[in-house]
């Protein structure tokens, strides 16, 4: 027993160090963490002394998916989600269809021994797709956030309805029985109301709880609880937990700024950062490392068929998205423009191209081809198991690794960064916060307070009024303005010095020293993000 616990942790502390190491090589790359991950993984798989980290889908399903869900949902803002939500819907639920039903029927026709229902559990599988190597190329080079909300409401949405259709395609598999409408209708509308509704009153019953709560790690207690909250209770009740930990993310991002307090604002978001890049970096690295178990499974085939097969899936996979793409961003357009009176724009060609190509595969769909079971009802085989699991593999590399590496080249090339408008819109939004304040101070005055602190604030808030200018006659105060921050940020680092000067003498406790260093790490990160 004491052996296999060494052994675990032994794995897990080379898994970290590894997951470490390549992320700082894809900082020193420049390219997303992801792909050097897998790229590394599958270069270690080969290693003989990296151990054999096998990925249970349980684990995936249960520990993994909850809170990366969740994360993915809480980030992204409601307002945005129900915008963009006709777009959402046409990826989300019509490109997941589309692709089961067309990796269904040419599986069938060109791939040996697949029958519909085996090439329909093969689409479920490769339908969902991973933002997260999406995500870190559109931050680093400029992809229009209209674009990049699509695409990560799209990953949210497909994920739950990739794993629907898998259910239902793998019980087609299962049972043997020719599907019945009807009850499959039934069934899809339970799995996804009753996955709805129990991330809804998770996500109302946590607010309620966390406003009666303003201890800190207490709130980030239950933060982290909740996904593992939506995501059983769904499940209890036979409904998607998937859809269920969506839900609740979404309600709960339009309520953390009320319930939370300040201190665990902050705290919440380094929290959820580290979860998020520690779950992620362990699995793209573990996907890498699943080659070598794969491939061992497969063979008794015959490996230039597989080859073959395994460039016409993932090829054909490409081709799906870009067929639906083309009627599917024109029709969400009428609806949005005509119908709903959307000031939107027509998709160019650029940004359906940009829109195709991030059609990448992660965890999910490996996840989804490793929970397929063995047997069937009848005791035989589940038919073209390891074909599956081999064929949705290869589909991860090469759109995670292939699409990855050329995605940036191509949004630069057809697409116009949108920085400059953000940081347009920051400096706006700036502007009428001061504007606010000033107006607030006025406010405030009263004959029996002295004028003097309102006066220093007042100056301050104009002072930075005017730094915010665009307008070319007030360059000089916009010069003073760096210079005062400059000044600030080395007053501030003499500060930290005589921190540590006082600490080395004892003439300050730890705790002190840690409430002090932290105004100072609060000052300092102000001044970067209004600089």
């Amino acid at each position: 027993m004491g052996s296999a616990i060494h052994g675990t942790e032994l794995t897990l502390l080379i898994l970290v160090t590894l997951v470490a190491l390549l992320a700082v090589l894809a900082q020193r790359l420049k390219t997303p963490y992801p792909i050097v991950l897998v790229i590394g993984g599958l270069a270690l798989g080969f290693v003989p002394v990296v151990p054999d980290v096998a990925l249970s889908p349980a684990f995936v399903f249960l520990v993994i998916l909850p809170p990366l869900v969740f994360a993915s949902a809480l980030n992204l803002p409601w307002r945005d989600f129900r915008f963009h939500l006709v777009s959402i819907a046409m990826l989300g639920l019509g490109l997941v269809v589309f692709t089961v039903a067309g990796v269904a029927v040419v599986a069938h026709i060109f791939l040996p021994g697949f029958d519909w229902r085996a090439g329909a559990v093969l689409g479920a599988v490769v339908s969902t797709t991973d933002t997260i190597a999406v995500s870190a190329i559109a931050r680093r080079v400029g992809m229009p956030h209209q674009l990049l909300e699509i695409i990560e409401g799209e990953s949210l949405i497909n994920d739950a309805t990739g794993l629907l259709a898998l259910q239902v395609a793998t019980a087609l598999v299962v049972s043997g029985r020719p599907p019945v409408p009807f009850a499959g209708v039934l069934e899809f509308t339970w799995l996804s109301t009753g996955g709805v509704g129990a991330g809804l009153l998770v996500a109302v019953l946590i607010v309620r709880f966390e406003r009666r709560i303003r201890t800190t790690p207490v709130q980030m207690l239950v933060s982290v609880a909740t996904p593992y909250f939506a995501y059983l209770l769904a499940e209890s009740i036979h409904a998607s937990g998937v859809l269920a930990t969506v839900a609740c993310g979404l309600y709960l991002g339009r309520t953390r700024s009320e319930i939370f307090s300040t201190e665990a604002r902050l705290d919440a978001r380094a929290i959820w950062n580290t979860i998020d890049f520690a779950l992620n970096g362990f699995v793209f690295i573990v996907i890498g490392l699943q080659l070598p178990g794969i491939l061992n499974g497969l063979r008794p085939f015959h490996w230039p068929r597989l080859v073959v097969g395994a460039a016409f899936i993932s090829a054909l996979v490409i081709l799906l998205r870009l067929i639906w793409m083309i009627p599917a961003t024109r029709f969400s357009y009428f609806v949005r423009r005509r119908l709903l009176k959307q000031n939107v724009q027509r998709p160019n060609r650029g940004e359906i191209a940009v829109m195709v190509w991030s059609g990448m595969r992660g965890v999910l769909t490996l996840a989804a081809a490793l929970s397929l079971p063995v047997v069937t009802q009848s005791g035989e085989p589940f038919p073209h198991r390891a074909a599956i699991i081999f064929l949705a593999f290869s589909v991860i590399v090469v759109t995670l690794v292939g699409q990855g590496l050329s995605l940036p080249t191509l949004i630069r090339r057809y697409v116009d960064s949108d920085c400059a408008s953000l940081e347009e819109e920051e400096r706006l939004a700036r502007r009428q916060l001061l504007e606010a304040a000033l107006d607030a101070l006025r406010a405030f005055r009263s004959p029996d307070v002295d004028d003097a602190p309102a006066d220093l604030l007042e100056r301050y808030y104009r002072q930075r009024l005017v730094s915010l200018s665009t307008d070319d006659t007030d360059e000089r105060s916009i010069r003073q303005d760096r210079v005062y921050q400059d000044l600030a940020w080395k007053t501030r680092q003499v500060q930290r010095h005589e921190l540590g000067r006082l600490r080395e003498r004892g003439e300050i406790r730890e705790a002190t020293l840690l409430e002090l260093e932290r105004e100072l790490d609060l000052a300092d990160l102000r001044w970067q993000k209004v600089s």
